[in-house]
């Protein structure tokens, strides 16, 4: 029947969709505004500060959606969702259809909602930035969809018929969790391995609960377990189990994605004091361990006057963080100008709504302790702005003659100026190329130099976007899919 087509833009619900309001009609709907926590209340707390579109909110905005014949918002996905389909179901009222669309090509839609920079990507691919309009609000409605819709999605979803084989995933991140359900869905047996006691990966402890809620990537991983993928917690691959204990498991195939955890520091005088640590360390023992909250002993330090060194997301989690721990005074300081950081703009706004200051175009040169060996100041250089780097962005250089010239008093000093690739597998596995940076070398495929080994994520991209990994877990998984069926 027609009405089951829910994909396909010649379907009749679709067409009279369309039919139903003119171009400038559509164009003439505002964008809807996002509700959120006050700023005074939620540095108090964890709560979620962005709250969701309404159901009549999402619906408008649904209707925004010209449902363009070559629609650019696909292009601008890493997973290539079906945007246009998931967008028009949800504009019908069918948020349950509107998730099973999300669901053929995305593992999670309800994180990717809340976390994937969908104004670089699809969003600023959509017509309305041509328009100089404000674009359809896709992320928004893709939380939406995957909130409101998985229930009944997942309720109606049908095992895959089993093949047969067993694979093996290392590490339970974004990565991970797109390629073993990906291959779940193409009826393989599937277990993801998990060094820490929780599965998620940096989903549970690099981003904070007031972005994104524990329960929602729980959600998301207990839809993968009713679809037959199997997790086990506590195992380090390259240490519990090595690449030889896998094989003699019976495994067809072994996925990578352990990573990019080892944190990387800048190399400058007082980085050893008490009081100075990554932002790695700092926002686990916060969100995965449970630190400052009753009932847990892990514990971490609540520094009075914070510096978070960095101007990327992890860089803003952690300086938000810092301030629903207690800081009276929290800084961002980052050697380039708010133009260049790459955190998200929505990341950036929150930060400020919240009382945070921005020190920009400032660089630690060194950190100073007191007579207990605990930091209380730090010496910054100002920067200014030169040539373009590789990525394209103007490198920062030192203004000639301002050594030393800023100290600012610190208590707690979190650093956050990029990752490392975790080293554990790369250098237990015999006869994996390593490239120069540490990262597993893959092929066009996503294959290693081992046959049976892919690898994709931070393990091989050494640190990027939760959208990005999951672009690669998924296109591995088909890539590993195609290589084993020939060899059926």
């Amino acid at each position: 029947m027609e009405e089951k087509d829910i994909t396909g833009r010649d379907a009749r619900w679709r067409v009279d969709l369309r039919e139903a309001l003119s171009a400038r009609e559509r164009t003439a709907i505002p964008r809807a505004k996002m509700p959120e926590l006050d700023p005074a209340y939620r540095i108090t707390c964890n709560e979620e500060v962005q709250q969701g579109l309404s159901p009549e909110q999402a619906v408008t905005e649904a209707t925004r959606c010209l449902d363009c014949p070559d629609p650019g918002c696909m292009k601008g996905c890493p997973v290539s969702i079906n945007i246009p389909a998931f967008v028009k179901n949800v504009q019908r009222g069918h948020n349950g259809d509107a998730a099973r669309v999300l669901r053929m090509t995305s593992t999670l839609p309800a994180v990717c909602g809340r976390v994937c920079p969908q104004e670089r990507q699809c969003e600023s691919q959509c017509i309305y930035v041509k328009m100089k309009k404000p674009a359809v609000a896709i992320g928004w409605l893709e939380r939406f969809a995957a909130d409101h819709g998985s229930e009944e999605a997942m309720a109606s979803q049908q095992r895959p018929v089993a093949n047969g084989r067993r694979i093996a995933v290392a590490g339970s991140g974004p990565a991970g969790l797109s390629f073993a359900g990906t291959m779940a869905n193409l009826g393989y047996d599937v277990t993801v391995y998990e060094a820490l006691h929780q599965i998620g990966g940096v989903l549970k402890y690099g981003i904070p609960e007031f972005r994104l809620p524990n329960s929602v990537v729980d959600r998301e991983i207990e839809a993968m377990r009713r679809n037959g993928v199997h997790f086990v917690s506590d195992v380090v691959i390259g240490k519990t189990l090595g690449y030889d204990d896998l094989l003699n498991e019976g495994y067809d195939g072994i996925f990578v994605a352990s990573g990019a955890g080892l944190p990387r520091f800048m190399g400058i005088p007082g980085e050893n004091l008490i009081g100075v640590m990554s932002s790695n360390e700092y926002l686990t023992r916060i969100n995965l361990m449970g630190a400052g909250r009753p009932g847990y002993a892990t514990p971490v330090r609540h520094g009075r006057r914070v510096a978070v060194i960095g101007g990327g997301n992890t860089a803003m989690d952690s300086v938000r963080t810092a301030l629903r721990n207690g800081a009276e005074k929290a800084m961002i300081v980052y050697r380039r100008s708010e133009a260049e950081m790459p955190a998200r703009l929505e990341e950036v706004h929150h930060a400020r709504q919240e009382g945070v200051e921005f020190m920009t175009l400032h660089n630690p040169e060194a950190y100073i302790g007191d007579e207990n060996g605990q930091v209380k100041a730090m010496v910054l250089r100002r920067m200014t702005l030169g040539e373009p780097d590789a990525s394209g962005r103007r490198s920062p250089v030192p203004v000639p003659g301002e050594e030393g010239q800023v100290t600012v008093p610190v208590d707690e000093v979190i650093v956050s100026v990029g990752v490392s690739p975790n080293p554990l597998i790369p250098n237990s596995f015999n006869g994996l190329d390593i490239t120069g940076r540490g990262t597993i070398a893959v092929d066009e495929h996503l294959q290693s130099s081992i046959a049976t080994v892919y690898a994709g994520g931070d393990i091989v991209r050494g640190g990027a976007t939760v959208i990005l990994a999951m672009g690669d877990g998924r296109r591995a998984a088909e890539e590993m899919h195609a290589r084993l069926s020939q060899q059926s």
